[in-house]
């Protein structure tokens, strides 16, 4: 265990949830990935199927994290794993959040183009997504990363006086 500690660079135990978390996300988007290519196959071959498609994720992984940990300036390995969460439950939680808003404005597919209707759709759940980045950046305790992210996907947007 001190071992995977040092790897990871965790300095306090709490910081473990991290690694565990990465692994078990892992681990069942490798189950997932292979029930896409299996239906009703054997069991001891869909568990091979996803021991192997689990190796093949988290050496992906890793080699990413490499990257990413030079580019976002990040301290600690296991502050990418955090990094990561955010950004998966945050792209979740804006679609659920925007459908019933969707459905509070009056907006349905029958009462517009279709086209219309998905743009306004993803524009709200791109609003949404703005906010929800930042407000669980802060519960996963990487507000500054966020806030940073956010300020310079502003000004990319050409919205700099809301940031300044």
């Amino acid at each position: 265990m001190k071992k995977f500690k040092e790897r990871w660079e965790i300095n306090k135990n709490w910081q473990l949830i991290f690694p565990l978390l990465g692994i078990l996300g892992l681990g069942y988007s490798s189950y997932r990935l292979c029930s896409l290519f299996l239906k009703d196959q054997h069991v001891v071959f869909q568990i091979t199927l996803t021991a192997v498609f689990f190796f093949i994720l988290l050496k992906l992984v890793l080699f990413i994290f490499k990257k990413l940990k030079t580019k976002w300036n990040v301290t600690y390995r296991w502050e990418l794993i955090s990094i990561f969460l955010v950004f998966a439950l945050t792209g979740s939680s804006s679609v659920i959040i925007g459908k019933p808003i969707i459905k509070l404005m009056g907006i349905t597919k029958d009462n517009l183009p279709s086209f219309a209707y998905w743009f306004l759709y993803i524009f709200i759940g791109f609003i949404f997504y703005q906010i929800l980045l930042v407000v669980n950046g802060w519960i996963f305790g990487q507000f500054k990363f966020f806030w940073q992210f956010e300020k310079k996907m502003l000004r990319r947007l050409g919205l700099k006086r809301f940031v300044d």
